[in-house]
């Protein structure tokens, strides 16, 4: 594998790592600070009982997010040395944001861990509700760097140089308000699901559990908001990356022929040489619907795009369809839970819905993986869209094979230690299946 390879190769095992952190980084703080808020109000033993549990949970994921991004932060300057000199100017302002949010968030997850018995319960409520903000506030400001590399503005290019830099125009480029909605959308939905199905599985054998009935419930609930809005999200980020990464969009689409009328193509075997694609379905006109909102709408092809500026068509399109396809299932599971509300049946007395849920537990996840694969291989060969080559930022150093295996030994022991520490906590602190307590 040539140095490029392995540095790409290192980066995404690291990213793909981390953002499983980032994202319950999101999603467990709002689900604790929920289950302390309805315990305030009910005062139900059981309420305050999940708040705790979820609580040292996110403790244990916060401590591992923590040190996987401690690894990207240094990966970046160590691997891409030349975008760093580059974008250094660019980037600098919303990574200096997200340590201050993240300082924030690990200020006050310790207030929460600490202050049970220590703060009133509504100051105790308060400084939970400063970690989910301040864990939200992380992942946007990593994102806004990101979506300047997707589409980068606030600057002037001179002799292949950045100058004249707005960082706050540079920070709110047009790109990062759909990529951030996208995300923290994707993150609330993926950890819903997976928290739902950890309940949903001990609920299959014991219906009758308060503790998991709560719990199931509150986190379905999230699922239940946030799978229409994910669709929704997911219409505006594809309109954009048509309008301003067309060679990306193209890529998704599997589209080569730029024309109107253009037809959806969902699955088949993408083919460059020949510029088609085997086996697909095709729904007619609806790309050019879905992008300009009429059949006459012209879409952009990769034929129109010169061959050496073309992303990896067959990997970005199958991420792309794997996406879309997670998000499909929990949208189609979404509405069975709302049509079972609309009849007043009991959510939690279907053994099948039980079933489904623990089946999509893993769809967010892998929903949000795929995502990240679309993002940043449909950029490529950019590394800054349009302006700088992801070969050309690369680290001259030779030998980067060592580095790489060595992180994937210490990503497999920082996983292998997270799943004894999530289980050796749930299973000796797991609640009576009918007390709760």
């Amino acid at each position: 594998m040539s140095n490029l390879g392995f540095a790409r190769s290192l980066m995404a095992l690291s990213l793909a790592f981390h953002i499983i952190f980032a994202v319950v980084g999101m999603g467990m703080p709002l689900l604790m600070v929920i289950a302390e808020a309805r315990w305030l109000r009910s005062r139900q033993p059981v309420l305050l009982d999940l708040a705790r549990r979820w609580a040292r949970g996110t403790a244990i994921l916060f401590a591992v997010g923590a040190a996987s991004g401690t690894v990207l932060s240094f990966e970046l300057g160590l691997l891409w040395p030349a975008f760093m000199r580059f974008a250094g100017g660019i980037i600098g302002m919303p990574f200096s944001l997200e340590g201050f949010a993240f300082f924030t968030e690990a200020i006050f997850l310790g207030l929460y861990l600490y202050g049970w018995d220590r703060l009133s319960p509504r100051v105790h409520v308060l400084c939970g509700a400063v970690v989910a903000l301040s864990g939200l506030a992380s992942a946007a400001f990593v994102i806004a760097a990101n979506a300047w590399m997707n589409a980068p503005v606030g600057f002037t290019l001179v002799d292949g140089r950045i100058t004249d830099v707005d960082p706050i125009a540079a920070m709110l480029g047009p790109a990062t308000l759909p990529q951030v909605l996208h995300m923290a959308i994707a993150a609330y939905l993926a950890t819903g699901i997976a928290v739902a199905a950890v309940h949903a599985w001990f609920l299959r054998r014991d219906a009758s559990s308060a503790f998991h009935g709560h719990a199931f419930r509150m986190a379905i609930g999230t699922v239940l908001l946030t799978a229409p809005l994910q669709f929704a999200s997911g219409d505006v980020i594809a309109r954009m990356a048509a309008r301003l990464q067309p060679a990306k969009f193209a890529a998704m689409e599997a589209h080569y022929d730029t024309r109107a009328a253009a037809p959806i193509v969902i699955g088949g075997l993408p083919d460059d040489k020949a510029m088609t694609v085997h086996w697909a379905i095709e729904v007619p006109s609806l790309l050019s619907i879905l992008v300009g909102g009429s059949t006459d709408a012209e879409v952009t092809g990769l034929e129109d795009i010169p061959r050496n500026r073309w992303p990896p068509t067959r990997i970005v399109h199958f991420a792309f369809d794997l996406m879309v396809a997670c998000g499909t299932a929990l949208l189609i599971l979404a509405m069975w839970i709302g049509l079972r509300l609309l009849r007043r049946r009991a959510v939690v007395g279907s053994p099948a819905l039980l079933s489904a849920c623990v089946i999509a537990g893993p769809l967010g996840f892998v929903a949000i993986e795929a995502g990240w694969v679309v993002t940043e291989v449909g950029r490529q060969p950019w590394v800054v869209q349009g302006i700088m080559r992801t070969a050309d930022a690369v680290t001259p150093a030779p030998a980067l094979a060592v580095p790489f295996i060595g992180f994937t030994a210490i990503y497999a022991v920082l996983a292998a230690v997270l799943v004894f520490a999530l289980r050796s906590q749930f299973i000796e602190t797991a609640p009576h299946p009918r007390t709760g307590s």
